[in-house]
């Protein structure tokens, strides 16, 4: 199964992360504290906590030591414990989910695709032609579970208006015709429906450009609520989260010369020149 972000494997979500759920929401409970009265101690929202008590989200390194400071030493250690069960299937896990709670948190992302388009941005076509190319072959059950899960990520989009959204993608990526003219038309609509949305600026990088800082290849970033910068990376079945700040803050400088050299005000027009001629 694939990722938010296209092209690699996201593995089924392990019974240690609903076992760490589990335990935290036992504590929380036990504490007498809802939902809506813990998140807060431990600094996360709401939903983010109900995920991570559905065993739907990887718990963030931060979530322990806040949580022993709402909980007391006892429920600290019980955690600690707990979350030394965790699994890691194929590498990619803990860190996809991490991400995946990061994103959901941030106050500004960004996002540079030079292989598919950004699983925020795709509609429901381009997913389906993705999911339709991925080895090893998906069931109809497994497709038809990422394809609704990457159309509820997308609420993203407008669950947070006053979150700072980027994209800078490569022409050669509505230039391919993934699937058929008809998917490409589909993904261009989108794109410049979302590109009209006030929050998100969405800039294409065109075929021809001496000057390029994307060469490394796709990067994404995350600004947390206490502005700290985070970076991603994957592909080909691996993944990375950047967190150490001299190396964010090199991705972030990058990202700034890649938004400098893509085309702004033109992008719109050069979608709806495509558009028309599809």
């Amino acid at each position: 199964m694939a990722t938010d972000n296209g092209g690699t494997c996201e593995p089924e979500l392990s019974d240690s992360l609903k076992t760490f759920g589990a335990v935290l929401k036992a504590l929380r409970e036990e504490a007498r504290l809802t939902q809506e009265q813990f998140a807060p101690l431990v600094r996360y929202s709401v939903a983010y906590i109900a995920k991570i008590e559905q065993g739907k989200r990887y718990p963030p390194r931060d979530l322990l030591d806040r949580s022993e400071e709402a909980l007391g030493a006892v429920a600290g250690r019980v955690l600690a414990a707990a979350a030394k069960s965790l699994t890691r299937k194929a590498g990619l896990a803990s860190w996809f989910h991490q991400w995946a709670g990061i994103e959901e948190e941030a106050i500004s992302l960004y996002a540079y695709e030079s292989r598919v388009v950004p699983g925020l941005l795709q509609p429901e076509p381009y997913i389906r032609a993705l999911f339709d190319r991925y080895f090893p072959p998906l069931t109809e059950e497994q497709s038809e579970r990422q394809v609704a899960a990457r159309l509820a990520r997308q609420q993203l989009l407008v669950e947070r208006p006053h979150t700072t959204f980027s994209f800078v993608i490569e022409q050669a990526l509505l230039e391919r015709l993934m699937g058929r003219p008809a998917v490409t038309k589909a993904l261009v609509d989108r794109l410049v429906a979302v590109a009209r949305y006030r929050n998100v600026e969405l800039q294409v990088m065109p075929l021809v450009q001496e000057e390029h800082a994307g060469f490394e290849g796709e990067m994404y970033l995350a600004e947390t609520a206490d502005h700290r910068w985070v970076g991603y990376v994957e592909g080909h079945g691996t993944s990375m989260l950047v967190r150490d700040p001299e190396t964010a803050s090199h991705m972030l400088q990058r990202y700034g010369k890649l938004r400098s050299q893509a085309l702004s005000q033109a992008t719109v027009s050069l979608l709806e020149r495509m558009r028309g001629a599809l």
